[in-house]
This record gives structure tokens, C-alpha cells and sequence, in this order.
């Protein structure tokens, strides 16, 4: 498998929209293509899914350790791997490049294909690039592509470009309504919520195809690793020893695959099931609700009132559930929808969100646990991730958060059953949570049978 990575100045480049052209015209050409994003962001591996029509994996040095980033990228085999970085190419932890899209470039041997969007610029943006390419010792910098860029300006920046820095210039994306999506808070529109995004995409990989040496890129990315076992272990059919219900609806829709997999190599079945739409919980011995929109559908998961009662039921009668963000706020009392009016909800824990117009606690963290719970023993350390716009009047206090730069506050409601706090988790890292999980869905399961 041949890998590379796409990157850019900053956030808003085209990262996105290179990466999905990029991977739909390499399908398009019959190639076997695997998708990765680097950083905790849940939206753009829905594009990456969306377009390939298998997971896309996260990569992310903080949430998983440099060992299970190793781990992701090894589970899938084909013929290329693009990953996708996040912000600018050297934008880490507190003003430096660890957990970088750069450091991870470097960690897996990655070659990096920066994007420039070059309106308003013409040598000034050689200097730019060159910046970038000794801002530190080895840069990784294989080749550059320009998007939202004309004929014309590509024509007369190509060769500016290359004589001045030394790097192929492959190729351009002119500007293209369907290389135009929507944002919503942190990121674009979700996949599935974006009109004709199959018939764009192939829009936009016909174009990348006519105006881009394509065969030139696969060239100059490097061979990564490929573990086939692995990737046969993450799809492996064991015999399950319980059952986990999903949320998976556009409402609750933020999953990590490795989470998934990791469920099931704990010997969990996973039930999919829609608090939008379904009247109860499918028959399961474990609850995972998962970060997504609440707020956008609050009125009609509040409609959903057979929903709302078993899963409040099941949950006080010692169902293990793990609930992140979104699915924090489901469990609690009443939820503001975008309008502003409370809709009740589950009703299982006392706090009521509300939505507050701007970010909440943003950003990367780690969470320490001061006693015993479900998936954290006293004394551990979490790495985790906030982002959101709604908030509670009851954060809970059972775990500890602490930022980087010292910050810390109490969160989270986690006794022996439950996880429900604002961090969003990564099964992938360092402690056996997805075990934890389901040794509690199996202990559950026989006290039921009992």
C-alpha cells in the first residue's frame, strides 16, 4: 500500500474537498483506496466513507499514543492510503507541532502533498511555501496542488512555484459550485446531509483526473504498512459474549471505526438501532450513545417518548451505557433545540442543556478518575477531546478534566455502570476501555438471566 498526506497552510484551504477528489478519481481508475484523517474530527471521515464506501480511520497522536495510531494504520490494505491532515500542517499542542498533521507525517514516514488556495498571490506565495519547508529540519514536503485556482493563474504560478522552491507543482482544481459545502459550528455539513454529494463528487474527480498528474502522485508516495492479520482481526466473527446497542442516526452519528472495532474484539455484537426513529432499545446487555446534533432533532427525539422511556428504564435499572456529548445531553432532562426551546429528553440524569452561541471548553484534555467506575480505575489518566456549542446546567463532577495549559474543572457522572460527560473517547489508546465495557454488558447479562 502506498500512502501520502494531504495538508495545507491553514484550516479552510481545501483539504476536504482535494482529499474526497482525490480519492473518488483513484477509485474511478480502479485502485483500492483507504482513507484516514489525522486529529479527533468526526465529519470529514463521513466524507472519506461516504465517497469510498468503506470506514475511514482516525489517526491521532494524542488520543491514541504514537502505538495505536501504528495500530489504525496498519488494519486496512489496498493499493493507496491518503490521509488527511487537520489545520495547518504544523499546528500541534500549545503553540507546537506535537500531535501535528507534520508529526504525524513524520511518526508513519509519510510524504506530504501540501494545498495552497493561491487568489491574491503570486510570488509572495513561493516564499510562503518555502517558509513552510524549512520551518523545520525535514519538512516532508513532496509536491504541491493548487485549489479554487483558474487555468490561467495555474498556468503562470506552476512554473513560479517550481523554480522557487524546488517541488513539482501536480496539478489544480478551478473553482467548481460543487466544491462548494456548507458549514455548521466546527465543520463542513455532514455527508449525508449534503444534495447530490455522489453526483459532486464525481463531478470533482472527473475534474482532478483532466487537471492533475495523478500517476505522478501515486509515484512519490511512500509504501506503508500493510497488516492484513490485523485488518482480518478487526473483521473477525467471533462468537459474541453480549450485545451493544448503537445510536447511528443523523442525530447521534460522531463514531470512531476503531471504536466499533474494538467493541467487537471485545467480543461485543453491535446493534444499530435510531433514538429518532425506532419505538425502543433492540434486545441488548450494553447502551453506547455517541456524540452527534441532539439539538437539530431535540423536538423529534422528544416526540419519540416510547424511546425515551425504555432507555430510561433500562439505563436506572443498571444498564451499562456509555454516553458522549450528544449522548450526555440525551440522558438529561430537557434539551434546547436550535430555536431555543427546551424539548424533554431521557430524563436519567438531573442537568438541562442549553445552547450558549460559541465553543465550550474546547479542544484536547485528560481525565482523571478519583475512584472505580465502568471504564476508568482510581488514579488513571484519560487523554479525551470537547466540542461543543450546547452546554448543561449539570456537568457532573465525578472525573476530573484538566487542559494543557493547567485548566481543570470537575465532569462526567461515571460509577460502576455509566459513562456520561461532555469528552469524547478513542477505544484505541492505552486503556482497555472497550473491555471494560463489555466485562460490565456481560456481568449485567447474567444478572438478568439469573
Amino acid at each position: 500500500m502506498r500512502a501520502f498526506l494531504i495538508t495545507a497552510m491553514q484550516s479552510g484551504a481545501g483539504k476536504t474537498v482535494m482529499s474526497c477528489a482525490l480519492m473518488a478519481a483513484l477509485k474511478q481508475k480502479g485502485l483500492t483506496v483507504n482513507a484516514f484523517k489525522s486529529g479527533p474530527d468526526y465529519i470529514d471521515p463521513m466524507f472519506h466513507r461516504r465517497v469510498l464506501g468503506v470506514e475511514s480511520r482516525n489517526l491521532d497522536l494524542f488520543l491514541q499514543g504514537e502505538e495505536g495510531v501504528r495500530r489504525s494504520f496498519r488494519k486496512t490494505s489496498g493499493d493507496v492510503a491518503i490521509v488527511e491532515g487537520a489545520m495547518g500542517y504544523y499546528d500541534g499542542l500549545n503553540g507546537g507541532t506535537e500531535a501535528s498533521a507534520w508529526d504525524l507525517a513524520c511518526r508513519l514516514n509519510l510524504p506530504a502533498v501540501l494545498v495552497l488556495r493561491p487568489k491574491g498571490s503570486g510570488l509572495t506565495l513561493a516564499a510562503q511555501v518555502r517558509g513552510i519547508q524549512t520551518f523545520r529540519q525535514d519538512s516532508r514536503i513532496c509536491a504541491l496542488l493548487l485549489a479554487d485556482c483558474s487555468e490561467r493563474l495555474a498556468g503562470y504560478l506552476m512554473p513560479v512555484l517550481e523554480r522557487e522552491c524546488g517541488l513539482p507543482v501536480l496539478g489544480y482544481m478551478p473553482h467548481m459550485s460543487e466544491a462548494e459545502l456548507e458549514s455548521r459550528h466546527l465543520g463542513l455539513l455532514t455527508a449525508e446531509e449534503i444534495e447530490d454529494f455522489t453526483a459532486r463528487m464525481d463531478r470533482l474527480a472527473e475534474q482532478i483526473s483532466r487537471t492533475a498528474d495523478l500517476e505522478r502522485l501515486i509515484s512519490l508516495a511512500a509504501e506503508g504498512p500493510s497488516d492484513k492479520g490485523a485488518a482480518a482481526e478487526a473483521a473477525a466473527n467471533s462468537e459474541p459474549v453480549c450485545r451493544i446497542a448503537v445510536a447511528r442516526d443523523e442525530a447521534f452519528c460522531f463514531q470512531y471505526a476503531d471504536n466499533l472495532d474494538a467493541l467487537r474484539r471485545a467480543g461485543a455484537e453491535l446493534l444499530y438501532f435510531s433514538p429518532l426513529r425506532d419505538c425502543g432499545l433492540p434486545e441488548a446487555d450494553g447502551l453506547y450513545l455517541c456524540g452527534g446534533y441532539p439539538e437539530l432533532f431535540a423536538g423529534q427525539l422528544a416526540a419519540n417518548e416510547s424511546m425515551r422511556t425504555d432507555i430510561a428504564k433500562k439505563v436506572r435499572s443498571g444498564l451499562p451505557t456509555v454516553a458522549e456529548c450528544g449522548g450526555f445531553l440525551y440522558l438529561q432532562q430537557s434539551l434546547e433545540d436550535a430555536e431555543g426551546r427546551p424539548q424533554p429528553m431521557c430524563g436519567v440524569l438531573p442537568g438541562r442543556g442549553f445552547r450558549t452561541g460559541h465553543l465550550q471548553r474546547f479542544g484536547y484534555l485528560t481525565l482523571s478518575a478519583e475512584r472505580d467506575s465502568m471504564l476508568l480505575r482510581r488514579g488513571e489518566r484519560l487523554p479525551a477531546h470537547e466540542f461543543h456549542y450546547w452546554d448543561s446546567t449539570e456537568n457532573g463532577s465525578d472525573l476530573r478534566a484538566e487542559k494543557t495549559d493547567g485548566r481543570s474543572w470537575g465532569c462526567g457522572c461515571a460509577d460502576r455502570t455509566v459513562y456520561a460527560a461532555f469528552p469524547h473517547l478513542h477505544f484505541g489508546g492505552e486503556l482497555p476501555l472497550a473491555e471494560r465495557f463489555a466485562e460490565a454488558c456481560v456481568k449485567y447479562r447474567k444478572h438478568e438471566e439469573d
